[in-house]
C-alpha cells in the first residue's frame, strides 16, 4: 500500500518537474538569434555584396548556408587583379625574386577563385605586360575572358605595358655602344610584342564583352588598334593613354575614332606629338561629346572643334625644354589659332575651362581670369611668346 502510495505522489509530482533553466541562458538564446538567414536571398546576397574579396571568404566560413551564398556567381563582379598579398597600392615596384613568385601565386591562385565561382564580371582592372612571354600574363587574362561570364563586362581598367610588381634584375649590364645598341633593338622587339599580344587581347574583348562603357588604357594608335576600339559602341567615357613616345598620333587617326563611337560623353587622351611632328594641329567632331581632357597631353593643339555639346574642357601647356629661335617658333605658331576663337566657334555649351566655371558672357568678350587659363593652356603667339618650349 505503501508502495501504491508513493508511486501515485511520484507520478502527480512527475507533472510539475521541469528541468531548470537559468534567467542568463534565456537571454543568450534569444541574442544568439540572429535574422539574418530569415531575410530573402538576394537581399542577404546584396548585403554581402559589399565586401572586399578577404572578407567574402572569411564570411564563407561561418556556417554552410553562408558558404553557399558566397559561392553565389553575384558575389563575384569584380576582378581586381591591383590588389595583391604585399605592398597594395605601389605601382611598378621592384621585389625580390621570392616576393614576385608569391605574388604571381597568388594572381594565378585569384584567377582560379574567379573562374570556379563562376564569376560574372561587372569590373576588371589589371596591370601586366601582356608580351612577356615567360610569364604568360596575356595568356592568363585571355583564359579569365574564356572562362566567366563577362558579357555584362561594363569597367575595363587595363595596363598592358608592365607589370604590378617586378623582379629585381641584379645582372651587371655592360655600357658599350654595341651594347646599348642591342638593348634599343631588344626593347624595340618587346614593344612589337607587346602591340601584338595586346591586340590579340582586344580583339577578344570585342567578342566576350561588346559592352564596354568605360574603358582606361593605354593606347598605341595603330590602325587595327583603332578598327578594334571603334566596335566598342557602348562606350561614353574613355581615357587613352601614350604607348610609345616615339609613336604619333595622325589627325584624321583620331577624328576617325569619335567619328565611330556614338554614345561617347567622355574623353581624356595623353597624346605626346614628338618633335618631328612639331606644328602640326588637330580637328575634332562629335555630337554628344560633354567632356574632353588633354591636360595630360604634351603639343597636342586644336585648329578647329566642332562639339556642340561640350560643356567641360581641359587643356594645359606642358613646356617640354625645347629651344627654338624666334623665326621658327613664329612660323609654326603662326599655323594655330587662338584657343579662346576654337572654343568660342565650337564649343557653344561650354560652360567651365581647367575648372574654372565660366562667365555667361565670355564669347562676348573675354575677361582677366579667362586670360590668366588661356595663358596656362594655349599655344598661340598671344599666349605663348618664349624660345623655351
Amino acid at each position: 500500500m505503501a508502495t501504491n502510495i508513493q508511486s501515485s505522489s511520484t507520478t502527480n509530482m512527475s507533472p510539475r518537474k521541469r528541468s531548470l533553466v537559468s534567467l542568463n541562458s534565456r537571454r543568450k538564446t534569444v541574442e544568439d538569434f540572429f535574422p539574418f538567414n530569415l531575410l530573402p536571398v538576394e537581399c542577404q546576397l546584396h548585403v554581402l555584396s559589399f565586401l572586399n574579396e578577404v572578407d567574402k571568404c572569411s564570411c564563407a566560413l561561418v556556417c554552410s548556408s553562408w558558404s553557399c551564398l558566397v559561392r553565389s556567381w553575384k558575389l563575384w563582379r569584380v576582378a581586381d587583379y591591383r590588389r595583391g598579398i604585399m605592398h597594395l597600392g605601389q605601382v611598378g615596384l621592384l621585389v625580390s625574386n621570392r616576393e614576385f613568385e608569391r605574388w604571381k601565386a597568388w594572381v594565378h591562385h585569384y584567377t582560379h577563385h574567379l573562374i570556379s565561382r563562376h564569376a560574372s564580371l561587372l569590373t576588371l582592372k589589371a596591370s601586366f605586360d601582356v608580351g612577356d612571354r615567360c610569364n604568360k600574363w596575356g595568356e592568363l587574362l585571355s583564359h579569365l575572358l574564356d572562362s566567366v561570364h563577362c558579357i555584362d563586362l561594363g569597367h575595363l581598367d587595363l595596363n598592358w605595358t608592365f607589370t604590378l610588381f617586378e623582379p629585381l634584375d641584379l645582372r651587371i649590364h655592360s655600357s658599350s655602344s654595341s651594347h646599348q645598341e642591342s638593348s634599343s633593338h631588344q626593347e624595340s622587339i618587346c614593344k612589337m610584342d607587346q602591340v601584338s599580344s595586346f591586340q590579340e587581347l582586344l580583339a577578344k574583348l570585342t567578342k566576350c564583352c561588346p559592352r564596354i562603357s568605360k574603358m582606361k588604357m593605354h593606347f598605341d594608335w595603330s590602325d587595327l588598334s583603332v578598327s578594334l576600339l571603334t566596335q566598342f559602341q557602348h562606350l561614353r567615357v574613355l581615357e587613352l593613354k601614350y604607348f610609345w613616345v616615339f609613336k604619333g598620333v595622325p589627325p584624321s587617326t583620331l577624328q576617325t575614332l569619335t567619328d565611330s563611337l556614338p554614345s561617347l560623353r567622355s574623353l581624356t587622351l595623353h597624346i605626346l606629338v614628338p618633335l618631328r611632328n612639331l606644328g602640326i594641329s588637330y580637328t575634332l567632331e562629335s555630337p554628344c561629346l560633354e567632356f574632353l581632357d588633354v591636360s595630360p597631353s604634351r603639343g597636342l593643339v586644336f585648329s578647329r572643334l566642332k562639339l556642340p555639346a561640350l560643356r567641360e574642357f581641359r587643356a594645359r601647356k606642358i613646356v617640354r625644354g625645347i629651344t627654338l629661335d624666334r623665326r621658327t617658333r613664329l612660323r609654326i605658331q603662326s599655323r594655330w589659332p587662338c584657343l579662346y576663337h576654337v572654343l568660342r566657334d565650337g564649343a557653344p555649351k561650354l560652360q567651365a575651362l581647367n575648372n574654372e566655371k565660366l562667365v555667361p558672357t565670355w564669347r562676348e568678350d573675354s575677361y582677366s581670369e579667362l586670360s590668366a587659363i588661356l595663358q596656362q593652356s594655349c599655344y598661340c603667339v598671344q599666349h605663348l611668346d618664349s624660345w623655351l618650349w
